[in-house]
C-alpha cells in the first residue's frame, strides 16, 4: 500500500495583490479527527451536518488526506466491496483553496491506493456539475442507478 508523506506546491491568489505559494502534504489513512473532518466538510458543503466519520473510515479500504501545515484541506474516501471494486466517496477540498489541483491529486492517490490493493475497478457517482472534474481524473461517464433511501 502507498505509505509515506508526499508533497507538492500550489500557488493561488489570496487577494488582488498577493500570490501565495504553499506546500500541500498528502497522507494515506493518517490519524484524523471528527473535528478536522467536520470542519473541512463544513467549509466545502454548505448543508453539511456534523457526524461521526469513525465507522465509515474503519470500513474503508483507505482514505487520502491533504494537509497544509497541520490543517486538513482535502479528503477522499476509498470504500470497497471486499473484492474487485472500490468506490470514491466524499472528495472534498477546503473552500479556501479549491481549483488548484488538490482534488485531482487526491483522486490520483486514491486510484493508486485501489490499484496497489489489487482491485480491478474504481467507481464514482457524481452530480452533473462535477462531470468535467471527474473526466479530468480519468473517469468515463457511464449510466448508473440510484435510489434515495432516506429523506
Amino acid at each position: 500500500m502507498t505509505t509515506g508523506v508526499k508533497t507538492h506546491t500550489i500557488s493561488f491568489v489570496k487577494s488582488q495583490k498577493t500570490m501565495v505559494k504553499t506546500q500541500v502534504e498528502y497522507r494515506v489513512s493518517p490519524p484524523v479527527t471528527n473535528q478536522e473532518l467536520n470542519t473541512l466538510f463544513a467549509s466545502a458543503w454548505p448543508d453539511h451536518n456534523t457526524w461521526d466519520f469513525t465507522p465509515t473510515l474503519e470500513m474503508s479500504l483507505g482514505y487520502v488526506c491533504a494537509f497544509q501545515g497541520d490543517r486538513l484541506v482535502g479528503f477522499v474516501n476509498v470504500a470497497w466491496d471486499g473484492g474487485r471494486h472500490a468506490f470514491l466517496l466524499d472528495t472534498t477540498v477546503h473552500s479556501d483553496i479549491q481549483r488548484h489541483g488538490i482534488g485531482l491529486e487526491l483522486v490520483r492517490r486514491a486510484e493508486n491506493l485501489a490499484r496497489e490493493a489489487g482491485l480491478e475497478w474504481l467507481h464514482v457517482d457524481y452530480e452533473t456539475h462535477l462531470s468535467e472534474f471527474y473526466e479530468k481524473c480519468g473517469f468515463k461517464n457511464t449510466t448508473a442507478g440510484l435510489i434515495k433511501l432516506k429523506d
